[in-house]
């Protein structure tokens, strides 16, 4: 059978899982932000963060339950990797629809110097979103789970991994959260005075 070069899929980066989950921010605040609002976006997150082959996403469009479905693993994904960066073990119900979801997601069937080739995979949900399972498959039995960490900042819940020098990373940018509380921590000393 002829290798079809408009269905290899780029390796994706290590880190691919954890950028889906964050489509959600400001996890803990009462009015979460959503990147993904409709199943439109759900395609266009996927075709961009997992370089995807436009006529592997072409299959995608017009397909409703993406938004539900994707949702539904993104949030999966999340609780795993949570319970990771706090020390514990995600739950046997979070990880066998992990691994249903693995399963039911196209194999690498051959390597090649630009990715996987996935033969020609069914338009599910679990297809679209097959870099975002591999990656999460590979750094949860990888080397660098024990670097997955969540920010520090309670209303935020950004997962990532942590690759400083020290290893002891607290927020998802100093810039964002870490100013915050560098800031906060001042306004208390001050009002201390």
């Amino acid at each position: 059978m002829p290798h079809r070069t408009d269905e290899v899929i780029p390796a994706p980066a290590a880190d691919l899982c954890l950028t889906f989950a964050n489509t959600r921010y400001w996890r803990g605040t009462a009015s979460p932000t959503d990147e993904l609002n409709s199943a439109d976006d759900v395609v266009r997150w996927a075709a961009k963060a997992g370089h995807l082959p436009a006529a592997m996403v072409k299959r995608f469009e017009r397909s409703t339950a993406l938004q539900e479905e994707g949702i539904e693993l993104r949030e999966i994904i999340h609780r795993c990797f949570a319970a990771v960066a706090t020390g514990r073990t995600p739950t046997e119900d979070d990880m066998g629809a992990l691994n249903a979801a693995l399963m039911e997601s196209p194999s690498r069937q051959r390597v090649r110097i630009n990715g996987w080739d996935v033969g020609f995979p069914e338009p599910l949900i679990t297809s679209l979103l097959a870099p975002v399972l591999w990656s999460a498959a590979d750094l949860l039995v990888g080397p660098q789970l024990s670097h997955v960490r969540q920010c520090a900042n309670p209303a935020c819940g950004w997962l990532f991994l942590d690759t400083s020098k020290g290893g002891n990373r607290r927020w998802c940018s100093m810039s964002a959260c870490g100013n915050r509380a560098k800031a906060h921590r001042h306004y208390l000393r001050q009002k201390e005075q």
